[in-house]
């Protein structure tokens, strides 16, 4: 009897041994769940309150077991997605089993309704997994509103209307010979990494009452006036004819760059009665090439307003380059000069040493402009210069903050240039309006027969009205001027 009995608990002990075994997860802090995709996406274009289904498949790729602590929603309750997670409807799941070798599904449904006000053009939020202290994440996305989705696209000749909003998800290609025609009013998004890349040619045809605007996704009031949110617009070398005529563009790494260097040739664009604001790294940064500008906004960029590199042939008319970077206070952190002019480009290889690219300075004329901003040591103007090209420049009836010790002697170079004065906008810090106030030295101080060739001022309102022109893109106009 008590032989049996001992065989009956060694029996026993045996296999309580073998179920603990059984219960054992793998450990290792290592671990790392595999995914169907790094991203579910919703392709459908809301145009009512409505709700889709999509879903995620999570492995295990180990021989033993995987205990997940928790599989969550990033943003919780606040979320426009709902989960089922392996068969149980809910937004977190804690101490989730996958056998190895397995897999399990997760099915995700979003709800966005496309008539609020406030709903960002992109819905986003991400799946959280915690295994063995690990994290991993795998992104929501959804679409919040009715558009053009133009995802990874080559375009051919064709026209974007105000119809509905364009929406860029990673990049639109304009092909070598191919014409985008923008109507008035045209809305265009691009989300986060995206740009707009052309190699034929771009005609953004504004209006005064009806802008074009290429911005982020993001349209919370919380992005409103967020930089590197998209990666901008690029005319390639070899791009011609184009135009950007009462336009927006903001919010990017370089808002608008005119040619590379990598390609032959050069790019030309007109730029017209528009604003290129708030810009991580450069709102224009050309090389070698051509723009003409007329009444338009540079402003707020991290490094340059607008950098004129490797030569090229430039026309500035009525420009207003203002950089208040860096919290928008009367003295900022930035050390990059807002407008700098140079022949040369000298970039340093991370292999040790640098190239250097040089091109002719036909010209880069300034007129009846302002150049001014918040930078640490007072000069907004940078010149590069190489003897072994051309190097032209001009500013001609302009304000331009510039440090005491810059020579500005020259007359072939500088003409009735206010040196380190105010230009008094009406609230260039809090609101990013950069008008004339009324005790503006910019009043009536430019050249009339600049004046004259540009008789309108960005708000389409007359310089040639009252005893002279105003510098930049704004003409002021007083009270008693229009009771009059």
């Amino acid at each position: 009897m008590k032989r049996y009995l001992y065989i009956t608990f060694s029996f026993l002990c045996i296999f309580y041994f073998i179920s603990c075994e059984d219960e054992k997860y793998i450990s290792s802090n290592d671990v790392q769940l595999e995914f169907s995709s790094d991203t579910v996406m919703f392709d459908t274009i809301f145009t009512t309150v409505g709700s889709t289904t999509q879903h995620l498949k999570v492995y295990n790729p180990y021989d033993q077991k995987v205990l997940i602590s928790s599989v969550r929603l990033a943003r919780g309750e606040e979320s426009n997605f709902r989960l089922n997670i392996n068969g149980t409807a809910a937004n977190e799941v804690l101490d989730l089993e996958i056998p190895p070798k397995d897999s399990i599904y997760i099915f995700v449904e979003v709800t966005v309704d496309p008539t609020g006000n406030n709903l960002p053009m992109v819905v986003q939020d991400s799946i959280e997994f915690s295994t063995n202290t690990r994290l991993q994440d795998v992104d929501l996305v959804a679409w919040g509103q009715d558009f053009n989705l133009i995802k990874d696209n080559h375009i051919k000749t064709t026209t974007w209307t105000a119809d509905k909003p364009y929406l860029i998800y990673n990049y639109a290609y304009v092909d070598s010979g191919e014409v985008l025609t923008v109507e008035p009013g045209a809305k265009i998004y691009f989300h986060n990494k995206s740009g707009l890349y052309v190699k034929g040619a771009i005609k953004a045809m504004g209006e005064f009452n009806q802008p074009i605007v290429f911005q982020a996704d993001r349209l919370e009031d919380v992005y409103k006036d967020v930089p590197d949110q998209w990666n901008g617009i690029v005319l390639f070398s070899g791009s011609h004819n184009n135009v950007f005529n009462f336009t927006e563009i903001k919010n990017a790494n370089i808002g608008l760059q005119v040619g590379n260097i990598e390609d032959e040739g050069f790019a030309s664009v007109e730029l017209a009665n528009s604003k290129i604001m708030n810009h991580a790294y450069a709102g224009i940064f050309s090389l070698k090439s051509e723009i003409k500008s007329y009444n338009c906004v540079i402003a707020n960029c991290g490094f340059y307003a607008a950098a004129l590199l490797v030569g090229g042939s430039y026309d500035f008319y009525h420009t207003t380059i203002a950089n208040y970077w860096g919290g928008y206070t009367n003295t900022g952190t930035r050390t990059t000069s807002s407008l700098v002019i140079s022949n040369v480009l000298i970039i340093d290889q991370a292999s040790g040493g640098s190239v250097s690219y040089v091109g002719d300075l036909s010209k880069a004329n300034f007129h009846n402009s302002i150049i001014t901003g918040n930078i640490a040591n007072g000069n907004e103007l940078t010149l590069g210069r190489t003897e072994e090209a051309e190097f032209n420049f001009n500013f001609d009836h302009c304000i331009m903050q510039l440090a005491d010790t810059f020579n500005i002697s020259n007359s072939d170079n500088f003409t009735a240039i206010q040196k380190g004065v105010d230009p008094k906008f009406k609230a260039p810090y809090d609101k990013l309006d950069f008008e004339l106030d009324t005790l503006s030295p910019a009043k009536d101080a430019g050249l009339k027969i600049i004046g004259q060739q540009f008789p309108l001022d960005l708000r389409t309102q007359s310089r040639i009205m009252d005893s002279g022109p105003d510098l930049g893109a704004y003409e002021r106009i007083e009270k008693d001027q229009t009771e009059e």
